[in-house]
């Protein structure tokens, strides 16, 4: 979902504010970062996955100012960076548990 709204021509719909767009980078980025911190639980995945994550983040950038269709952004790269920096953070406070908990309390047990 993130590579098809970063390059589809309309991206996210709804989104008209400068605030907002960032906004969208930085949560999409943090639930990805967040979303793979739950499936790999060891620093030196995670600093990989966050170096993937930020490296997918540039290269939508550019490939968004080579379509010329959408704009390149310098803020939307550092929003990108930022929200797998929140994944990480929140993976770290103990947020990376949330899935296991939610199977464990909502999902019947086969």
């Amino acid at each position: 979902m993130v590579i098809y709204f970063s390059l589809n021509v309309g991206g996210l719909p709804g989104l008209n504010s400068f605030l907002h767009d960032k906004l969208s980078h930085l949560l999409g980025y943090s639930g990805l970062m967040l979303w793979f911190s739950q499936l790999y639980k060891t620093t030196k995945i995670r600093s990989l996955l966050a170096v993937l994550l930020a490296c997918l983040g540039i290269t939508l950038e550019y490939l968004q100012g080579i379509g010329g269709i959408r704009m390149f952004e310098v803020a939307d790269m550092l929003a990108n960076a930022t929200g797998v920096a929140l994944g990480w953070i929140l993976a770290v406070a103990g947020m990376d548990r949330i899935l296991g908990w939610f199977e464990s309390r909502y999902l019947v047990r086969c």
